[in-house]
């Protein structure tokens, strides 16, 4: 029977790619993707069957940010499947990014500048703001979204024949250092980003812990960096475009510098053929590239405390349980 892989993600960039690297790898699997509205669905199926066309497409509307269509979206997924294979957590927002252009001077008088350009530490600031459901944002769409789509999904996702798989993606920009457990929305800083992908490998530890005895596991990858409509927001284009020789340069002394949508979804594509009792689920896969264009995978153990993590699972579960006193009338 074909294996189902549901991806939500705004389908382009590293989403478009990767699905159509997925049906690369097996043109069996009905691919149902997520987007935040039928227009940019109904684009993205063109897209994929224009290069696949004998591929089975479905597509569900689904914004991450809004509780309401991420219940909507889930309630008709049970409706239409009675398991899912693969759910790729892949959507992701970085309002109103800034540079910081004295942090990187310092960093390249200290040593510490390929650091800074490759896990954008210290250089990368965002300006959030509170979602129509009352949530930071950033927190809303790069995780909680996603949180409350897996526990809705739990009946298709547990108890089946064969494992069941929750692919995130995170960043190298995830960092304890701007997540903080009395902040976990990361309303009072400037790190939005940083801190939801931080919370994102965090909350993939702990699903593992109680669910992987339901045939559920959870794996965590990061892209790199990739040259797609978020990364274009950070700067002016005409700067990306005398940036771009530089940095194709700089791919020869920093792997994760993929730059291409495809290269990006190279881990994404890796663990679609793992066998998932077999990973580490305290490391995060690494899209890689070599500085002559070969894309491979690099497993890097995440800097996460097990303890920390249960912490934010039991706040987030607090979280979803208000969430569906508001929004019972969307359960069956």
């Amino acid at each position: 029977s074909a294996r189902l892989s549901l991806t939500p993600s705004r389908c382009s960039g590293v989403g478009l790619a990767l699905c159509k690297r997925l049906l690369d790898e097996d043109g069996r699997i009905h691919l149902c993707i997520a987007c935040r509205n039928e227009q940019k669905s109904e684009a993205t199926r063109d897209l994929i069957l224009a290069t696949h066309p004998s591929a089975q497409v479905s597509t569900v509307e689904m914004d991450l940010g809004n509780l309401a269509s991420v219940l909507r979206a889930a309630r008709e997924l049970r409706c239409r499947f009675q398991r899912l294979d693969f759910v790729y957590l892949n959507a992701g927002i970085m309002p109103n990014p800034h540079v910081n252009f004295k942090a990187l001077w310092h960093g390249l008088l200290t040593g510490k500048l390929l650091h800074m350009l490759t896990t954008a530490e210290g250089i990368m600031t965002q300006t959030d703001r509170l979602n129509g459901d009352g949530f930071q944002e950033v927190f809303a769409t790069n995780l909680f979204g996603h949180f409350m789509l897996v526990r809705q999904l739990q009946s298709l996702l547990c108890g089946n024949e064969k494992p069941s798989r929750l692919i995130w993606t995170s960043s190298s920009n995830a960092r304890e250092s701007a997540f903080s457990l009395s902040d976990y929305q990361h309303a009072k800083g400037q790190e939005s980003y940083s801190s939801s992908k931080y919370a994102t490998d965090l909350t993939s530890v702990v699903l593992n812990r109680k669910f992987n005895d339901q045939g559920l596991y959870s794996s965590v990858v990061c892209p790199g960096l990739v040259m797609s409509n978020m990364t274009y927001r950070i700067l002016p284009v005409f700067l990306w475009k005398l940036l771009m020789p530089i940095m194709w340069l700089i791919r020869f002394f920093a792997k994760t510098y993929t730059l291409t949508p495809y290269n990006g979804a190279e881990a994404h594509v890796w663990l679609f053929k793992q066998k998932p009792e077999y990973l580490d689920s305290l490391v995060k896969y690494h899209s890689c590239t070599s500085g002559l264009g070969r894309c491979y995978v690099e497993p890097r153990k995440m800097d996460v405390d097990e303890d920390t993590a249960e912490k934010l699972y039991q706040k987030l579960l607090e979280l979803e349980e208000q969430s569906l006193e508001k929004y019972h009338d969307l359960l069956d």
